[in-house]
């Protein structure tokens, strides 16, 4: 499994000293407004945040731009800073940002930290646990429980905004369940497991060769005899939808995307952190009539 997040040499981190990059410069729990200041891994986990900690927290996204590869990202001083003043961090875990827990192990005093991945207990072997529907009502019940034990007076705020959160979620829910029952066994390709549980959810069947996708997320060569067994998918008819993600691509993932459109496959493209102007939920919501869209064709 490839860690999401790199890290550049920790003790050049420690020793540098700058402005916390956030919206509310990572004050802590007794700073700006007397806010709580919580670290997210990616900006996915900072909306979810956000949503539940609304005006009583200040979040700050490690990773926040839809057009960097996070499985390239290297930390810095910011970040190191900005985790020192956090009250809560929220991670991702399953082996896809450990340069967090890293920096975070370095400090002194180290802030509590919540791992998606476990909250999720999905058990399946996919870190990306943020394309499970119900992961993020899960990790955002947990961000609230936390939020409350640290800001008690603020509790039942909290609660009610992941309440607000969790019918939102519903609401994509009812969106995959319409879905499933228009589209179950429709077979799809996949770059990586980037959106599984999604793919899952509708009641899609991965026939992407294990191989591929592991070798693509490994960031690997992708054996020749698997390469031509993954092109084939397309040109024998195997496929009815191709999911790719757009973040990470490179000559490989390109012919498959190549072939796909060759044979009139339908393309969606997914994202692993959240697009600019969006919400999480905003996001699955679009992710979901993408994919409707493409298997109505």
């Amino acid at each position: 499994m490839r860690s999401g997040l790199t890290a550049v040499a920790l003790t050049a981190l420690l020793a540098t000293s700058v402005a916390a990059c956030s919206s509310g410069d990572g004050v802590g729990a007794a700073g700006q407004g007397g806010r709580l200041s919580v670290v997210a891994s990616t900006n996915v986990w900072g909306d979810v945040v956000a949503e539940v900690g609304g005006d009583l927290v200040t979040v700050t996204s490690v990773i926040s731009d839809p057009a960097a590869d996070p499985h390239s990202y290297e930390a810095n001083a910011r970040t190191q800073l900005a985790l020192s003043k956090a009250s809560l961090v929220v991670a991702n875990g399953g082996g896809y940002d450990d340069i967090v827990d890293t920096m975070v192990n370095a400090l002194d005093s180290p802030p509590p930290v919540l791992h998606a991945v476990d909250i999720a207990a999905t058990g399946q072997d996919n870190e990306h646990v943020w394309y499970s529907l119900a992961a993020l009502r899960a990790v955002a019940d947990e961000v609230a429980t936390r939020l409350g034990e640290l800001d008690p007076a603020h509790a039942a705020d909290f609660s009610a905004n992941a309440d607000a959160f969790d019918q939102r979620i519903g609401d994509v829910e009812a969106q995959v369940a319409a879905l499933r029952e228009r589209v179950a066994g429709a077979r799809v390709a996949i770059t990586e497991p980037v959106p599984l549980y999604l793919l899952q959810d509708a009641g899609l069947v991965d026939v992407t060769p294990p191989a591929f996708s592991a070798a693509i997320e490994e960031e690997t060569d992708v054996p020749p005899a698997v390469l031509s067994q993954t092109l084939g998918l397309f040109a024998g008819g195997g496929v009815d939808v191709l999911v790719y993600n757009s973040q990470t691509t490179g000559p490989q993932t390109e012919q498959v995307l190549a072939a796909a459109r060759a044979a009139g496959v339908p393309v969606v493209a997914v994202t692993e952190t959240l697009p600019a102007g969006q919400d999480v939920p905003g996001w699955m919501a679009a992710n979901v009539a993408a994919l409707q869209e493409a298997l109505a064709r």
